[in-house]
């Protein structure tokens, strides 16, 4: 993380002194860096690698796998009841005996059906210890096998269905998460740019305010003003120092919020450069629903809420009645003194084996799990419609607002540059005499309006094209989806 910091901000031509790095940065050097470096693109990341660990798991499911099961050794000496032929009743005698058992199994999960398949191979062997010694080998040399739930549910044809979905909404939950970290250090740009620009303002007005009030000195001495007007531009210039005192302290704070943000040391002074009028784009709002049908994670997420309501109605619904299951074995086994000789001539070994289980009175608990659950699915699905009616609208305002706020920025910008001039007019008449002081407050007053007006214009475009850009992940001033070029490098 921080070797891609130090790499950057050389790009950027950081000098870095010994108390403080001098830093200056635009808006698209600001979100790389967020979405290079900053906790929250961390997070971001370390969630999208629990999804894709997820699914690889669930890959790995689906694939053989082999198992060895092992009882190394088990001693046993005690005293037991067994049964006596020759007297016909029950007797208690002491035992000792040494037991090991190992067994290499291969088993294959089959999604249609649910079961599973089986090709294992087992070895055991037992010895007796006291009055009647004895050795035993036991073997299956092979042995495939079969078992199925016949009328139970199917875990398996749903995992189908919810993980590959869950890893598509994992996928562009990463690129929707990238998005909103570009939001923020948006935020967090124009607040610094805010600042800085209150901040100049402030430290020109003090110049200013000083300037004339000397100024107004020199001309009570000839009563070209009065002294009302002169205590009027004292008053000035002690406001102007407040103000100026005031503005460096929220530029700090500013600068500390994004320098946390972007995760660099928090010494580190930061000028950002504003950016000019943006380039004339227009997004349709057909195109941008589409999109963001097709890609916002919500909408994925909505959907898999409604596929796992529906697996649980049909697992309630199976296990509301009987359950039956066949597990079904053939293969060869064999038993000997000696270890050889458990692996000759072995003999054919078959199992078939079917349970049934049928509920008789469980006074209505199953019934109320499938009621349960069936209710459950209808409530997620009204949900799920009045959240995508939501996300749509939200698309449809952002949009909207976009297309207008273009035609803002223009007129904001013009708007300066006539409050700049008229300010500098106005300064120039007050210096020779031809405007009095409340012209020149007031005038003022519109420059650095006009300014905050600029600024805020600028941050509501930015602000709600990436929020154009997390909505719909595409990138409609290139025109091409963020989810199609999805690429994620794991370092």
């Amino acid at each position: 993380m921080k070797k891609g910091i130090l790499v950057l901000l050389v790009s950027l031509g950081i000098t870095t002194c010994l108390a403080q790095q001098q830093i200056t940065l635009d808006l698209q050097q600001t979100i790389a860096l967020a979405n290079d470096s900053s906790l929250e693109a961390f997070r971001t990341k370390n969630m999208y690698l629990a999804g894709y660990w997820e699914y690889r798991t669930y890959k790995a499911n689906r694939l053989p796998s082999l198992t060895l099961n092992m009882t190394p050794a088990q001693y046993n000496r005690d005293i037991t009841k067994r049964y006596d032929s020759e007297q016909n009743l029950d007797i208690y005698r002491s035992q000792q005996s040494f037991y090991a058992y190992g067994n290499l199994a291969i088993r294959q999960n089959f999604d249609l059906t649910g079961g599973t398949f089986y090709l294992d191979t087992e070895l055991g062997y037992m010895r007796s210890f006291g009055n009647n010694k004895s050795t035993q080998f036991t073997s299956v040399p092979v042995r495939v096998g079969y078992s199925q739930s016949l009328v139970g549910y199917n875990p398996f044809r749903w995992e189908r269905k919810i993980e590959p979905l869950k890893y598509e909404k994992a996928k562009k939950e990463y690129l929707y998460n990238a998005e909103q970290v570009s939001e923020q250090a948006t935020t967090y740009f124009f607040a610094l740019a805010m600042a800085q620009a209150e901040y100049d303002l402030a430290k020109e007005n003090a110049v200013s305010t000083d300037t004339l009030y000397r100024i107004g000195m020199q001309r009570l001495k000839i009563a070209a003003i009065s002294r009302a007007d002169l205590l009027t531009l004292k008053l000035d210039v002690v406001n102007a120092r407040n103000t100026l005192q005031n503005a460096i302290s929220s530029l700090k704070r500013a600068m500390f919020s994004l320098a946390s943000f972007l995760n660099m040391e928090k010494n580190a002074s930061i000028q950002v450069t504003l950016p000019g009028r943006p380039q004339t784009l227009v997004i349709p709002v057909d195109e941008a629903l589409q999109a963001a049908q097709a890609n916002n994670p919500q909408f994925l997420g909505l959907r898999q809420g409604v596929l796992e309501a529906e697996r649980n109605v049909d697992k309630t619904r199976k296990e509301s009645r009987f359950n039956a299951s066949i597990n079904a074995s053939v293969g060869f086994n064999q038993v000997a003194e000696k270890f050889g000789e458990a692996y000759k001539h072995p003999m054919q070994q078959e199992m078939v084996s079917v349970s049934i289980s049928v509920p008789l009175v469980d006074w209505g608990v199953r019934k109320g799990k499938y009621n349960m659950a069936k209710n459950n699915l209808n409530v997620v699905k009204t949900s799920a419609r009045q959240n995508e009616i939501g996300i749509e609208e939200e698309v449809i305002m952002t949009v909207n607002d976009f297309n207008v706020q273009q035609d803002l920025v223009a007129s904001a910008e013009e708007a300066l540059d006539l409050a700049v001039l008229a300010y500098n007019e106005t300064r120039q008449r007050f210096i020779i005499g031809k405007a009095d002081i409340n012209s020149l407050t007031l005038s003022l007053n519109r420059q650095q309006e006009a300014q905050r007006n600029y600024i805020s214009a600028l941050k509501d475009y930015w602000l709600n094209y990436y929020k154009i850009r997390k909505l719909t992940l595409h990138d409609f001033a290139s025109g091409f989806s963020l989810s199609e070029k999805f690429d994620y490098n794991q370092y």
